[in-house]
């Protein structure tokens, strides 16, 4: 009698302590729910630093309308998790206003390492979101866009006929680029143009040397194009340089080149600035992180006179290369105003493989200008002209336009070597040539 007794009395602790123990999680669960939320919403509670962390940043509005469209929404069970928190970073990064700045969610942080390693295939342009379309920003030197006759803030409205407009950067370009050897009509709107142009471009495997080099016996000059600055760059240019020492003018063209290593730039300025001599400083938020980089060369600097080809898709390494040799009076510049990039972008790694590209840093010259939006004025200002490019009726298969900026370098290079002095030089050519005189519109500042 006594085990049924003591049988029924644990059977009914056990139902108890199943029944409390069930009843504990739930009211867990739906409490700790609660107080999160509560959490959140008191932005002055101390326990929230150990949610978000310290910040600056009140969060509570945020949380707020995320618990009503979870609850109220009709349609919430369709939201992406994952592409709405990827939505609001790239608000808050657009929000900086800085263009260099940029939120890459997973598959965004692939395409841009592939892009890093040139390992992609598409038409070589760099673009940018605008209002509605995507306009190019940027040309890759011997990039298919560029053979196609594209422009530098072209404003592309589709790709084989699907609108760009009101998409994510990232998803445009999806659309632009493929396969190398495919086609992709894009339908241009260009400034000083009626009508909408329709250009078929080829997309290509992007390949791009990172030097050329040409000599001119009749001038004896030398003529080299960086075409970024890469790695292997600077070793390539001193091989190339060392070899031709003794010429008495260099041309070198960085035309198109609009990004590379800061310091492949510093070891081709240390070819032709006596060591020591500051090339160009980093300026960070903290002052006590800034660095300056100055030449290192303890060899050889190349004496003869030297003129720099820019354009517009000048920009970054390519920039510091050609205003310190301005600031030091070793290279007259030719061509248009260069890009004006002068900032330092971090990439941050983050926990789910997606990546913040932010501007941490800025360059300045050694004369201490910021190269960031004032861009590089030429000394002599040289434009193509309509009647440098091939004519349609012209149909000759090995036909090349005419290099109106290099072949001015010549003759700039050549008074430069005949009067020596840079000033002289620049006053001398001008005098003869008024058409090159610089220009700026003070609308660009």
């Amino acid at each position: 009698m006594n085990n049924v007794k003591n049988k029924n009395n644990f059977l009914l602790f056990f139902i108890i302590f199943l029944t409390s123990f069930i009843f504990w999680i739930l009211f867990s669960f739906y409490i700790g729910d609660n107080v999160k939320y509560e959490l959140l919403k008191n932005d002055n509670n101390s326990n929230i630093s150990n949610i978000l962390g310290k910040s600056d940043l009140d969060l509570t509005k945020f949380w707020e309308v995320y618990k009503i469209i979870k609850i109220n929404n009709y349609n919430s069970e369709w939201i992406n998790k994952e592409k709405l928190v990827d939505s609001a970073i790239k608000w808050l990064v657009d929000w900086l206003w800085d263009k260099h700045s940029e939120f890459f969610n997973k598959k965004e942080t692939t395409d841009f390492n592939n892009m890093l390693s040139w390992d992609f295939e598409w038409i070589g342009a760099v673009v940018e979101k605008n209002e509605l379309w995507v306009s190019i920003e940027r040309l890759i030197k011997w990039s298919p866009a560029l053979k196609s006759g594209i422009k530098t803030w072209d404003i592309i409205i589709s790709a084989n006929w699907e609108l760009l407009k009101w998409l994510w950067l990232y998803e445009a370009v999806d659309k632009i680029k493929w396969k190398a050897w495919t086609n992709v009509l894009l339908e241009i709107l260009r400034v000083g143009e009626k009508n909408i142009l329709k250009i078929n471009v080829i997309r290509d495997k992007i390949k791009i040397p990172s030097i050329d080099t040409k000599k001119y016996n009749n001038w004896n000059i030398w003529y080299i194009s960086i075409n970024m600055f890469w790695e292997n760059t600077s070793k390539e240019f001193k091989k190339a340089l060392y070899e031709n020492m003794n010429t008495k003018g260099l041309i070198i063209d960085l035309r198109d080149n609009w990004w590379g290593y800061l310091q492949s730039a510093v070891s081709i300025l240390s070819d032709f600035i006596e060591k020591d001599n500051n090339l160009v400083t980093t300026k960070y938020k903290d002052i006590f992180s800034n660095i300056s980089y100055p030449s290192i060369n303890d060899w050889n600097i190349y004496k003869g006179k030297i003129v720099v080809l820019i354009n517009e898709n000048s920009a970054s390494a390519s920039e510091i290369t050609a205003w310190a040799l301005k600031d030091y009076k070793k290279a007259i510049l030719i061509g248009v105003k260069s890009y004006g990039k002068g900032s330092v972008q971090k990439p941050f790694d983050l926990s789910d493989w997606s990546m913040l590209k932010l501007t941490v840093a800025k360059w300045f010259t050694p004369n201490d200008n910021n190269i960031d939006w004032e861009w590089i004025v030429p000394d002599v200002f040289v434009e193509f002209k309509k009647e440098d490019f091939i004519p349609e009726e012209w149909k000759e298969k090995d036909f090349k336009p005419y290099d109106r900026q290099l072949e001015v370098a010549k003759e700039v290079l050549n008074s430069f070597i005949t009067n020596w002095a840079y000033k002289l030089s620049i006053d001398k050519f001008l005098e003869t040539n008024e058409e090159y005189k610089p220009k700026l519109d003070i609308n660009d500042k």
